[in-house]
């Protein structure tokens, strides 16, 4: 359990490292954070498991970057949580280990927690806080490519819809080919002159004024980045009502947060992408702080 819990905070003290820290200052946080892992380790008995959480967010930090696309796609966060699952079920939670677990006891009302359910709770609430943002951008980012694909092959498959013949009569003088030699182009018309000039064409009708709304500037409303707060707040309440069995109220938050949305998803286009990403980020979102839940729980139901 140990394992599990220590591998869940490496990875998200990591990302929360590299998404708040400068890049010039980046690799040095995430170096003070290995070593104060390492300490942690040392004091609590278990510096294999601390070893081995370090090479976990090494591979996370490099397969799934913050500002570019995932190497490897989702396969990354299927692999962490499969680990994490084997560590709570095949390791259980030690009664007495280390410096600092040897004196640990907090009594809450729940009874006396070990500090290895502990680490497990603080390393998924991290682990919530900024690498389940990583997942669900990765995720959106697989459908977006899937889209991609499927509108190049609608394309390719009906190359007359893809790419349209320009009429000859549409092109103008400039896309003609030049008259070097001083004359006219073999075979082309001859070029009208001004008297042939059509009155009518020459003739530019006078725009229409401007009606007051459209002479009033239009009002640039704030671009707000809410949702890396309200991911994360969103997924620690999903995460800590259902471990206190508040299932009423968990649905409730979740029914409000499709109220809330609801106005700017009925303004979606024809092709729904809008519709579509709320539904794909909200229940990726869901499912990781359903499934951080599941694992706390197992852990603390096994002796």
């Amino acid at each position: 359990m140990i394992g599990a819990g220590l591998v869940l905070l490496a990875v998200g003290a990591a990302d929360l490292l590299r998404e708040f820290l400068p890049a010039a200052r980046r690799w040095i946080g995430l170096v003070a954070g290995a070593v104060l892992l390492l300490v942690l380790g040392v004091l609590v008995d278990a510096i294999l498991a601390a070893l081995a959480a370090i090479v976990v967010a090494a591979l996370w930090v490099w397969l799934a970057p913050i500002g570019g696309r995932a190497r490897a796609g989702f396969w990354p966060a299927v692999v962490l949580a499969v680990l994490c699952a084997a560590l709570v079920v095949t390791i259980p939670a030690r009664s007495a280990a280390g410096v600092i677990a040897d004196g640990w006891e907090l009594a809450t009302p729940f009874g006396s927690v070990g500090f290895d359910h502990i680490v497990l709770v603080v390393g998924t609430v991290v682990f919530l806080m900024e690498s389940a943002n990583v997942v669900v951008r990765t995720a959106l980012q697989q459908e977006a490519v899937q889209l991609a694909r499927v509108a190049a092959d609608a394309v390719s498959a009906d190359p007359a819809e893809g790419t349209r013949a320009v009429p000859a009569d549409s092109m103008t003088d400039a896309s003609s080919p030049a008259d070097t030699s001083g004359g006219a182009a073999v075979g082309a018309p001859a070029a009208a002159s001004v008297d042939e000039t059509p009155v009518a064409a020459s003739v530019q009708e006078p725009p229409a004024p401007a009606s007051v709304d459209e002479a009033a500037p239009l009002a640039v409303e704030p671009a707000l980045k809410g949702g890396r707060l309200i991911g994360p707040l969103e997924r620690v309440l999903v995460f800590a009502l259902t471990l206190a069995a508040m299932y009423p109220l968990l649905a409730a938050v979740l029914a409000a947060k499709g109220i809330v949305r609801f106005p700017e998803i009925s303004r979606d286009s024809a092709a729904g992408n809008r519709a579509e990403y709320f539904l794909i980020g909200s229940l990726v979102s869901w499912v990781i702080a359903l499934a951080g839940a599941l694992l706390v729980w197992w852990a603390f139901a096994t002796p």
